[in-house]
């Protein structure tokens, strides 16, 4: 069997620490498969000392894991400490000028200087790979890189935070409110004690930004993704959606566009949408993913999976570190990264479908008249109106009052919205969610 792949091991968290344990666990297998031994050989952490379940004795340590990349009985360097910037940005870099590889699981490096280190990468002729920063154990990059290779993909779209969809999945199942339900993430190890990232959709949009440069060829831009959460979604929005046949979820949805003077444009959206509950999407509960992505000649493909967690992740990871045993190499973004087209971001207006509105009102005459006003001058057709439902804004009583438009372009509603606007009628401003038919 030939030379051991030997790697540097930067973050020894949860999925670190699963990454240990799977080459440990599954050496002679993976060796197999790869057709040469994976021997970890160097680790670095923020604090040494830790108990993290495994036995480090056999590692060198680095208290700089930057020196990780220079190190000369290092292969690959596996990055897991993640945020943008800062010593796991430095590692990457140092790692690709050393002409090493990097494994990482890191979206939000990826996502602000992925176009960098691809570049970095393909100048020092080495991998760069990152199955584990989208979906987690989903083999959802590989699936576009490598099984819809000859396809043009059309769209794609999914559920890409298991946090979002566990509290949105178990207020539909308890009709608890978010504020409740999320206390219990929190509490459970869901979410985090600042769940920013996820529930205001930042997460979500790092990896719709890989998604998209993988599956159009385009240059990463995450700065050109349309990012809204959760926070704002009630119980009454959930029993509502699933009285009119759909269930709520984050969906974060990309697609490429030709505007009229023919500039090539690209829509990335991540926000709550009612889902049909024929939908393949619609069913995908607790904290799971799923990605949805529509081929030209093959289709629409599903995958789903577990998007988290120490076994998942690092099963992506560790299957990243035997495709460079084997010598796969291939463009980080499945194009050279000097041949990735520059797309500008796509306005919304000119979409077409349905949405669900919910206003928060006051109880008084003349409101639901007010609102309906604005939906007839700014063009947009009510499908139906429900009136249903009190709830309290600081301190006071307010009616809840939602919407369905038939089929329309978003134009409208924004129109019917700037209308409403500064209305006294209005407690605050009102909630939209596109439909996602199935």
């Amino acid at each position: 069997m030939s030379e051991p792949l030997r790697i540097a091991l930067a973050g020894l968290g949860t999925v670190g620490g699963g990454v240990i344990r799977l080459i440990e666990a599954n050496a002679s297998l993976i060796a197999r498969r790869a057709g040469r031994p994976i021997q970890i050989t160097a680790i670095s952490a923020r604090n040494r000392s830790k108990d993290r379940g495994v036995d480090l004795s056999g590692y060198a340590w680095e208290d700089d894991m930057v020196i990780l990349g220079e190190r000369p009985d290092v292969d690959v360097v596996v990055e897991l400490v993640g945020g943008a910037d800062g010593p796991a940005l430095a590692l990457a870099r140092t790692t690709f000028e050393a002409g090493k590889a990097l494994v990482t699981a890191n979206k939000a490096m990826i996502a602000h200087h992925g176009l960098e280190l691809s570049a970095k990468a393909e100048a020092a002729k080495v991998a760069f790979k990152f199955e584990a920063a989208v979906a987690g154990g989903i083999p959802v990059i590989k699936g576009l890189k490598e099984g819809a290779a000859a396809n043009e993909i059309k769209r794609v779209y999914g559920i890409l935070n298991g946090t979002c969809n566990y509290i949105l999945s178990t207020m539909e199942d308890t009709g608890r409110d978010f504020a409740d339900v999320l206390a219990e993430a929190q509490a459970k190890g869901y979410a985090e004690s600042d769940p920013t990232f996820d529930i205001d959709g930042i997460d979500a949009a790092h990896k719709l930004s890989i998604l998209s440069a993988i599956a159009f060829g385009t240059a990463v831009d995450f700065k050109g993704v349309t990012a809204t959460g959760i926070r704002r979604v009630l119980a009454a929005d959930i029993a509502q959606a699933d009285a009119l046949g759909y269930y709520i979820r984050l969906i974060g949805m990309a697609e490429p566009e030709v505007d009229a003077q023919g500039n090539h444009r690209l829509f990335q959206r991540v926000h709550p949408h009612l889902v049909h509950r024929d939908h393949p999407l619609a069913h995908v509960d607790g904290a799971t993913n799923a990605v949805v992505a529509e081929g030209n000649f093959v289709g629409r493909l599903l995958f789903q999976g577990a998007g988290a967690g120490d076994g998942p992740t690092a099963s992506a990871v560790v299957a990243d570190l035997i495709d460079i045993a084997r010598g796969d190499i291939g463009a980080p973004f499945s194009i050279p990264a000097a041949e990735l087209t520059q797309a500008a971001p796509a306005e919304s207006g000119h979409r077409t479908g349905k949405a669900y509105l919910r206003f928060t009102v006051a109880d008084r005459p003349g409101t639901l008249a007010e609102i309906a006003a604005a939906m007839r001058d700014a063009g947009v057709s009510i499908e139906s109106l429900i009136q249903k439902g009190r709830v309290e804004v600081n301190g006071e009583e307010r009616v809840l009052v939602a919407l369905v438009t038939h089929e329309g372009p978003e134009s409208g509603i924004a129109e019917a919205l700037r209308l409403l606007e500064g209305s006294p009628s209005l407690a605050e401003p009102p909630l939209v969610m596109p439909l996602l038919e199935e």
